[in-house]
């Protein structure tokens, strides 16, 4: 899936739906779903993909580079690198890190296939047992590593198509046809009860229906709460897809 983050929350855009074992899916199942992103976004959108080490392929980087995208996106301690023709492993990178400290390596070719130059990220994150790795085509390391901050909000996204909103996981569909068509409805589902919760700030409506000094409820959160509100005031049903 890809998606974008909005106020914390991931809206998603376009998804691919394939049958396969636990792990990682092929990286052309990747290309393939960044081609149908591509032709929603519209040309010269400033775009930075980051996603997890399922997403360090390098046709897949190639791909994103040529629409003229920035990325950053975790890799594995096992990849090599090359840095003027020596050969390096990026597990040792993080030799005798202390929590907080962050370094990189520039111009490095990365792979086998000495791709690059690109940046390399090892980052000892305060309170983590291990570091992360990070590779990069962008010049400031702060800049990356914020922006793959970002990535972790894809996980609010999927509690609340599931556990925590519609239960999406109970619905035992294995074939990825029909778990595909169902998602056109949660996911067209998602997007609008975001907007509620917007149009709950918005209209002042979050201070009548939760607290009047702070809210401490998600946008999805509030959105639900706010439609039960419209329901019960008998109050217009506000439906609309754009944020």
């Amino acid at each position: 899936m890809v998606s974008v983050i909005y106020k914390n929350r991931a809206l998603p855009i376009v998804w691919l739906v394939a049958k396969g074992k636990k792990g990682h899916f092929p990286e052309d199942i990747h290309i393939e779903l960044v081609k149908r992103a591509a032709v929603m976004i519209p040309k010269g959108t400033d775009v930075v993909s980051v996603g997890d080490g399922e997403f360090d392929g390098i046709t897949l980087l190639e791909m994103i580079s040529d629409l003229g995208w920035k990325y950053v996106c975790r890799t594995g301690i096992n990849i090599v690198y090359y840095v003027e023709d020596e050969k390096y492993k990026i597990g040792n990178m993080s030799g005798g890190m202390k929590p907080g400290e962050c370094r990189e390596v520039r111009n490095a070719l990365f792979t086998g296939d000495k791709y690059g130059p690109i940046m390399i990220i090892c980052q000892q994150g305060s309170g983590c047992k291990e570091p992360i790795y990070l590779v990069t085509d962008m010049n400031s390391v702060s800049k990356a590593c914020l922006y793959y901050k970002k990535r972790f909000k894809i996980e609010t996204f999927f509690s609340d198509q599931k556990s925590r909103g519609f239960n999406l996981h109970k619905s035992h569909i294995s074939d990825p046809e029909r778990l595909s068509k169902l998602m056109i409805a949660t996911c067209q589902a998602y997007i609008w009860i975001i907007y509620l919760g917007v149009i709950a700030i918005t209209r002042g409506w979050d201070k009548i229906i939760h607290r009047t000094d702070r809210c401490d409820l998600s946008l999805f959160k509030l959105g639900k709460y706010c439609l039960d509100y419209i329901l019960n005031e008998n109050l217009k049903i506000p439906v609309a897809f754009k944020i």
